[in-house]
């Protein structure tokens, strides 16, 4: 992975605090600041990863004053360390109040209260790194700087806004897309709809879109079979599958709206961008209202919120969806 100039530059902390509730952001965030304190090859000897559950603040802070060994530093980690700093509040604020030299200590936690006597000590001995996960509207920008500062490479506005529709909305995981769509794009300097299509968007919204035409045709047993086969094959079809329908209805709103208007078929599929079988879309559109369209698109929203928030299985609620869908 690439740093940049004011990365490599940086100060490096005798503490650090990552904060944040959603631990995959979190542990994102951790394993970007180890990879700047201790390579892979170091850390063997470099890194001892403490489990808060089966070792002391003793054993920590031994750890912390052990003589490096093949390393400039001895880094130790400490992940979900609410309940440690709870329960080893005074010890910590003494080795904050007298840090090792050679010791690096990384905490990570859920919440990170600024009142206390630990949190007043932290700006003066180390760095908090707050983590939160960014809103929707916020996400292609987050996107085009991430491709610009790991991959040096332009991703556009609207090849950013394609890949949140059809890989969702979790920041990691868009993270992860941008690596192999930097590898797919290979010397070109941009990323562009086109790759985001061709690697990601085709197979995701092809599949969709077959569900989405049987139910158009009410009928209920295909739509269900090939909602199954969809999710047999792609692997992250639970976390995409809203995207990928959302992309696809929100794509057939704006065309229902362009078509009220007047404005002609062709200039409908230019303006935009449909590809692939373009008479069935216009057919699928022939078969339902704004208004259904608006109400399918409320639904996709209450089983996204369902699904994040833990109260739904994604496989059950998405045959759920299409059964409500297709009986009507």
């Amino acid at each position: 992975m690439a740093k940049s100039k004011s990365e490599s530059k940086e100060k490096i902390e005798p503490i650090y605090v990552i904060a944040g509730e959603e631990k995959s952001l979190v542990d994102a965030e951790c394993e970007k600041l180890l990879e700047k304190l201790v390579g892979p090859e170091q850390r063997a000897t470099g890194l001892f990863s403490a489990d808060p559950a089966e070792v002391s603040a003793t054993d920590v802070l031994d750890e912390l004053r052990t003589l490096p060994f093949l390393t400039e530093r001895r880094v130790v980690l400490v992940k979900v360390a609410d309940k440690f700093i709870s329960e080893n509040r005074e010890l910590l604020e003494k080795y904050f109040d007298n840090t090792c030299p050679t010791g690096i200590l990384i905490l990570t936690v859920s919440k990170w209260d600024e009142r206390t006597k630990l949190a007043k000590k932290l700006p003066s001995v180390g760095k908090l790194l707050s983590v939160t996960q960014p809103q929707r509207w916020q996400l292609p920008r987050r996107l085009i700087q991430y491709a610009r500062e790991t991959h040096d490479k332009a991703i556009s506005e609207d090849a950013a806004e394609l890949l949140v529709e059809l890989a969702g909305d979790e920041l990691v995981r868009l993270y992860s897309e941008v690596d192999k769509l930097a590898l797919f794009a290979n010397n070109e300097k941009s990323i562009t709809e086109q790759h985001v299509e061709s690697l990601i968007g085709h197979n995701r919204i092809f599949n969709a879109f077959t569900v989405i035409d049987a139910v158009m045709a009410g009928d209920i047993a295909q739509a269900t079979r090939r909602l199954r086969i969809m999710f047999t094959e792609d692997k992250t079809a639970e976390y995409t599958f809203v995207g990928a329908f959302a992309f696809h209805f929100r794509r057939m709103f704006n065309a229902k709206v362009l078509l009220e208007k007047g404005i002609n078929t062709p200039e409908i599929t230019k303006r935009l961008k449909i590809w692939g079988d373009k008479d069935n879309f216009f057919a699928q559109l022939r078969k339902v209202s704004l208004k259904q369209i608006g109400s399918i698109l409320q639904q996709l929203a209450a089983t996204d919120y369902a699904i994040k928030t833990g109260r739904a299985n994604a496989e059950v609620a998405a045959e759920q969806l299409v059964l409500r869908l297709a009986s009507r």
